[in-house]
């Protein structure tokens, strides 16, 4: 279950691409699979360890393409093992909002990414997660739980703080949000609920079959109570590297509605994966 859509967010075979607190690795073996050079990074050594497994039986089944190249490692979000300018690509699911020190966590991103290179952040979407939070204590009163409800416009603000260029948004997991809204009601731990166990049926029959009905609702879903707001934005070139490069190439700033800034349009899972 991806939560960063790949046509907005082009990836290139030969990529150099972090995924930083890939929890499971959903998204660094998609990338992968695409042929990028990549790096899966987690405190979570538990984690780091099943998603190293999951990479040797891709490369043992031949799921990658000749080239692409794939590392789990633990380690600090706060403090990457990684020189300046060292990726293409960086993608952040669902952290940002684990993490007192977000405006820190921006910058070690913005540093170890490439001029020109792009950035993925999703976070849990303010509406549905307002609900989540009105409804249990439990869902986010945890170790390690989510501390903040970002805003669209509040993490784009950020993102510009730090150096980045907002190029794209949009929702995504609209099926997901009703979801947790059931936990959060019946207790979030109680996965033996019926309307629970219903629901969880009708989610494992949409990611495994990817039915057209599913599909449809989704899409339909996601502008208006999709669970993750995802944010694209570039690392812009300085001004010489923009002339030898032939122009910065770069997409027009849109707000979080998914349209330009400035012009017409409305405002803008950790536990969700």
């Amino acid at each position: 279950m991806l939560t960063v859509d790949f046509t907005r967010f082009p990836l290139a075979a030969g990529d150099r691409v972090l995924d930083l607190g890939c929890g499971a690795g959903r998204h660094a073996f998609e990338c992968y699979r695409r042929g990028a050079q990549v790096i899966a990074l987690d405190r979570n050594g538990e984690e780091i360890r099943e998603v190293a497994r999951w990479f040797a039986a891709m490369r043992e089944a031949g799921e990658a393409p000749a080239g692409a190249s794939a590392l789990a490692m633990e380690g600090d979000a706060l403090h990457l093992p990684f020189p300046d300018e060292s990726f293409d690509v960086v993608i952040i699911s669902e952290v940002m909002e684990h993490i007192p020190e977000d405006k820190a966590v921006l910058a070690e991103m913005v540093r170890v990414l490439r001029p020109g290179g792009r950035i993925a952040v999703t976070v849990p979407r303010y509406g549905p997660e307002k609900i989540c939070w009105a409804l249990s204590d439990a869902y986010h009163e945890v170790e390690g739980g989510h501390i903040r409800i970002y805003k669209g416009d509040q993490l784009l603000d950020r993102m510009r703080e730090a150096g980045l260029k907002p190029y794209g948004t949009h929702h995504a997991h609209g099926l997901h949000a009703p979801y947790w809204w059931i936990k959060c009601a019946v207790g979030v731990d109680d996965d033996q609920a019926l309307p629970v166990k219903l629901y969880h049926k009708l989610l494992v029959w949409d990611i495994m079959k990817k039915p057209l009905a599913t599909r449809l609702a989704e899409q339909v879903l996601n502008p208006v109570v999709g669970k993750s707001f995802v944010a694209y934005a570039t690392k812009p070139r300085l001004p010489e590297q923009a002339v030898r490069a032939g122009g910065s190439g770069e997409t027009e700033e849109v707000a979080p509605s998914g349209g330009p800034v400035g012009g017409a349009g409305g405002t803008g899972a950790e536990r969700a994966k």
